[in-house]
């Protein structure tokens, strides 16, 4: 069976923009460039994606978006996801329980990875959290 990671926008960022400090350990950037590399090298791992990722790189990379966007769509070992009407519904539950403390965005990937039993790669703290409290595996991406 196919384990199937669904990687945040932040943990994609990390990678394109080459962020973290190397004076405090492996950057955030090769930490996710480790796990990239080694979820496409493994026959029964892949990397899942949604349209949602694809706007938020789109907003945040601006000018760079079409060329990074191509490295998801021509690579058969990224699988995209599409989002459903019952994703964004109990997104929006969830939005009003947790009284906008974390983005929609971030609550719809925690959906689709439920419903489709992936695992949430992230960085952000809040979103483990908050993925925890709802039975989401999610998880750093340097925890595997």
């Amino acid at each position: 069976m196919t384990k199937l990671y669904y990687v945040d926008t932040c943990v994609w960022l990390n990678l394109f923009k080459k962020e973290g400090d190397l004076s405090k350990g492996l950057p955030y950037w090769k930490l996710a460039e480790n796990f990239i590399e080694k979820t496409m090298k493994s026959p029964d791992m892949k990397i899942a994606y949604s349209g949602i990722i694809l706007r938020e790189l789109q907003i945040i990379l601006e000018e760079e978006y079409n060329k990074k966007r191509k490295f998801f769509e021509e690579d058969p070992l990224f699988l995209k996801i599409e989002l459903l009407p019952e994703d964004k519904t109990k997104a929006r539950i969830l939005e009003s329980q947790y009284q906008f403390k974390i983005s929609f965005y971030d609550l719809l990937h925690m959906m689709v990875c439920k419903r489709l039993s992936m695992t949430l790669i992230t960085r952000d703290n809040q979103l483990l959290r908050i993925a925890k409290e709802n039975k989401v595996t999610a998880m750093k991406p340097e925890q595997l």
